[in-house]
């Protein structure tokens, strides 16, 4: 198709022969595009390209509508404004336009203004003749097509920019901005609830997969890398050539320690076939003479092949056969029908490969599982990744999102992930990244999609578990960022982790007035409320239990109003096993039944029913908070509530409480009011004191 060519207004402010970019760091040997090319400009190369973004992705495509000389000069005047803040004919045209931060925004910018095109074309709008009016019925036409709130931003935010852009193009466009006073968030109607649309990974599936990929990072990985450092041995020592095969053949089957490896795939067929490959490999031979032994070739050679068949299927028929050739005895586990054995049918060549990737997917999804990191940041993560930070164990990689500068972080880990990281590193056959494509002919690039990954893996342990015996995982819904969110609401499960979630999260959380994207990511989910909620009851009536077992054996367990009433529910409780002539399953099933209210705390424990908190003087004079119910534990005085329990345990801490008191009464240099409160502190202490009968 011939276009005419545009009419410009005035002469376009870059030359053909210009850099499209400016003022940026470039690789090494970089080819920059230039303003002139009219096709693609490629990016792969020139600008540092993240790990988990493809090279298709690095570059921007100017076809289609956007062959149009007019459409195609207005878009690359527009994405160079865009991308190059800095440039003098830039600043001097006083145009600014954000965010435009890599290829993917100009690629993103110009698939926009192609679908406009298109609709201006169908709906009969001349290129050179745009109105506010036809802006204002495109981006309408889209929130009727249904397309979503997001989308719809997305496309106003371009023909924002571009309006903003028009005074300084060599083309006619509108330069007023089609919706004046309002963001792109609010032509749009993008709600502006701050609560977060990422799910948690469900406990189903959380508990299975992170189980499965431990199992094969601690577990079997040492099988596995034993398997591939004997296989890459036997490559690097085989011989090229299959000269005197008919003598190692004879010497080989003369061991008896010797066992002829067999396919490990299963067979309806009850004579196991023989894996000619490795064995070829297994003599001393490349494998690539494996039809050394093969029963189809020229006659010439047919009786010495015929002859090896046959002394190698006697050795079989014997008995003489193994499908662990390369790796010898496997790690034993207990499979699902109850019996035990071998985690694995077999490694051969085949299924090591397979059992590398595996490697790989499982210690992604520790790391992306455990590590609270984006998939971006995971995978940017190089070889020799775990450094010490302030004296932790910590993962050294390249924070992305948001940011040009590609600044390096550090995130704490655990002893499991630096372990998932060994594995990761060894079977990585990238130069530089440890989570990229396994295995020679992988290629420079080495991208990895993490979605697939997941469910990979995930596919891969269902379809072994009949062997390995791990838990079947649920295959529902899963994205790496959902892991992220999960581990922030698990982290917020517990007291003080609002710490633990700002650090990690890399957004700023307090009790007062925490960043709403924090409490996001940490919100409740109920499938895991009701899953912490039973945990939780267990952990507690295995306290109760124990107090229980204490008490019946003569050990005290409490002192204080509370500790009275929980000693004669359990006296009440063994004299009923003692009539009933029970064992410790009756003890356990009263226990259960028996209301025993204790909430377990560090400076005492409250024994106050939640329903009707009795003489609970956290509850007098107090305002409280509409739908609370129970005690307040922040008015809490262990020294005079009837619903007290001061146990064993909790009497070290009072005792160092009463020496800090001592000593800042005692000091000159404290203040009168400072001990005043010291006074009172140790008003209370001594009180705890009487009330375990010590006279101090």
């Amino acid at each position: 198709m011939t276009f005419p060519l545009p009419q410009q207004r005035r002469p376009s402010l870059f030359r053909d022969d210009e850099p499209v970019v400016r003022g940026r760091s470039l690789l090494p040997g970089a080819r920059v595009p230039r303003f002139g090319d009219r096709t693609v400009w490629n990016f792969n190369g020139v600008l540092k390209r993240p790990a988990n973004v493809k090279a298709v992705d690095w570059r921007v495509d100017f076809s289609l509508e956007l062959e149009d000389p007019y459409w195609n000069l207005l878009v690359r005047e527009f994405l160079t404004f865009a991308l190059n803040h800095r440039h003098p004919a830039v600043l001097k045209s006083g145009v600014i336009l954000d965010g435009a931060n890599d290829p993917r925004t100009l690629s993103h910018f110009a698939s926009h203004v192609r679908t406009a095109a298109r609709w201006g074309e169908e709906n009969g709008v001349l290129r050179e003749a745009w109105t506010v009016d036809d802006l204002r019925q495109r981006i309408n036409v889209l929130a009727a097509e249904g397309r979503s709130p997001q989308t719809v931003r997305h496309h106003v935010t371009t023909l924002k920019s571009l309006a903003a852009a028009a005074p300084a193009l060599s083309l006619s466009w509108p330069a007023e901005d089609p919706w004046p006073g309002q963001s792109a968030r609010q032509v749009a109607e993008v709600s502006g609830k701050t609560k977060l649309s990422t799910p948690v990974v469900p406990p189903a599936t959380w508990f299975p997969l992170i189980r499965a990929a431990w199992a094969y990072i601690h577990d079997f990985a040492p099988d596995i890398m034993r398997a591939d450092r004997r296989h890459e041995e036997r490559l690097v020592t085989a011989n090229p050539t299959s000269c005197d095969l008919d003598g190692r053949l004879e010497e080989w089957l003369a061991d008896p320690q010797n066992k002829v490896p067999v396919h490990t795939a299963p067979s309806h067929d009850l004579v196991p076939h023989v894996n000619w490959s490795l064995l070829t490999l297994l003599l001393g031979y490349d494998p690539v003479h494996r039809s050394a032994f093969s029963d189809s070739l020229s006659h010439t050679a047919k009786k010495a092949r015929l002859r090896r068949r046959a002394l190698v299927l006697e050795a079989v028929a014997a008995g003489r056969t193994t499908s662990h050739a390369l790796v010898g005895d496997l790690a034993q586990v207990i499979r699902p029908d109850g019996t035990t054995g071998p985690w694995h049918h077999g490694i051969d060549p085949r299924a090591l490969k397979e059992l590398k990737l595996a490697l790989r997917d499982a210690a992604f999804v520790l790391v992306v599982g455990l590590s609270m990191m984006r998939d971006s940041e995971v995978r940017e993560i190089l070889r020799a990744p775990v450094v010490e930070h302030y004296s932790t164990p910590a993962i050294s990689s390249t924070k992305i999102k948001g940011t040009t500068s590609r600044p390096g972080k550090h995130w704490w880990i655990a002893e499991p992930l630096v372990e998932a990281l060994a594995v990761a590193e060894a079977v990585s056959s990238h130069d530089e990244r440890i989570f990229a494509a396994v295995g020679p002919g992988a290629g420079p690039d080495g991208t990895i999609n993490g979605v697939k990954l997941l469910k990979s893996f995930m596919r891969l342990v269902n379809a072994h578990r009949k062997w390995t015996g791990l838990d079947e995982i649920p295959l529902t819904y899963l994205r790496p960022h959902m892991f992220r969110r999960t581990m922030a609401m698990l982290t917020d499960q517990f007291p003080g982790s609002e710490i633990a979630t700002g650090i990690q999260l890399k957004h700023l959380a307090k009790r007062a007035l925490a960043n709403a994207t924090t409490r996001s990511y940490a919100a409740s989910d109920s499938e895991w409320a009701k899953y912490l909620g039973d945990a939780l009851d267990n952990v507690k009536f295995r306290k109760i239990k124990d107090l229980y077992e204490r008490h019946t054996g003569g050990e005290e367990i409490g002192f204080g109003p509370g500790a009275d009433r929980v000693k004669d529910a359990f006296d009440q409780i063994e004299a009923t096993v003692k009539a009933r002539a029970g064992d410790a399953r009756t003890a356990d099933s009263l226990l259960r039944t028996t209301r025993i209210h204790i909430r377990f705390g560090m400076l005492n424990n409250c024994t106050a029913d939640h329903t009707n908190p009795v003489g609970a003087v956290c509850l007098e004079n107090a305002i409280i908070p509409e739908g609370h119910t129970g005690p307040l534990d922040e008015r809490c005085r262990p020294d005079r509530c009837a619903n007290s329990m001061i146990g064993p345990e909790h009497l070290p801490i009072y005792e160092s409480h009463q020496r800090k008191q001592l000593e800042l009464i005692n000091s000159p240099s404290t203040p009168a009011c400072r001990r005043d409160l010291a006074e009172r502190e140790l008003d209370i202490t001594r009180n705890v004191f009487k009330m375990a009968g010590d006279p101090r």
